[in-house]
């Protein structure tokens, strides 16, 4: 047999340890996800506590009237015992659903504080450019002032003694 040869070791790297007997068990933890917040909703409805009332009651009625088929006496050990079962696997694949949720959450209110933050930039960006306008718009003549000059020149002509208002002898009317 021809001996490997052994690639050198990145420092940088966890060694990859190989168990050849016993294999690692593996999950897709997704998946467990998505299943736990399954269990959790259909636990969190009224359709649970139906079903889970009705079956309570069809137990314990079944145990105190069917005498030779009785499995579970009064204290109904067994029934107690597989409701704790369930409490105990509930809770966790609740709260496991629950941290999925927040998970979710805080990416939502990251992406909407980002969107908040691009919205901001924009409308500082729009203001500044709006206020530029302003600026540069007041430096040039409008509609209504040129018509406001042309209707005074207009006027000055319109009068006697010609633009200006002033008689021929230079003197200024009283018009003025």
């Amino acid at each position: 047999m021809a001996r490997e040869r052994r690639r050198p070791e990145r420092l940088d790297q966890p060694r990859e340890t190989r168990r050849v007997l016993v294999p690692t068990p593996t999950y897709d933890a997704d998946a467990f996800g998505r299943l736990s917040e399954r269990i959790a909703r259909f636990i969190g409805t009224g359709k649970f506590l139906v079903y889970m009332t009705i079956f309570v009651i069809v137990w314990v009625i079944f145990n105190v009237i069917a005498e030779k088929l009785i499995f579970d006496n009064y204290p109904f050990i067994l029934l107690t015992l597989m409701l704790s079962l369930q409490a105990s696997y509930a809770a966790p694949l609740i709260l496991l659903a629950q941290n999925r949720q927040a998970d979710r959450d805080r990416v939502q209110y990251e992406q909407d504080r980002g969107r908040a933050e691009r919205n901001i930039a924009d409308t500082d960006y729009l203001t500044r450019e709006l206020a530029s306008l302003r600026m540069a718009v007041g430096d040039v003549a409008t509609r209504d002032f040129l018509r406001s000059e042309l209707r005074q020149l207009l006027e000055d002509l319109e009068r006697p003694g010609g633009p200006g208002g002033h008689t021929q002898g230079g003197a200024v009317s009283s018009s003025d």
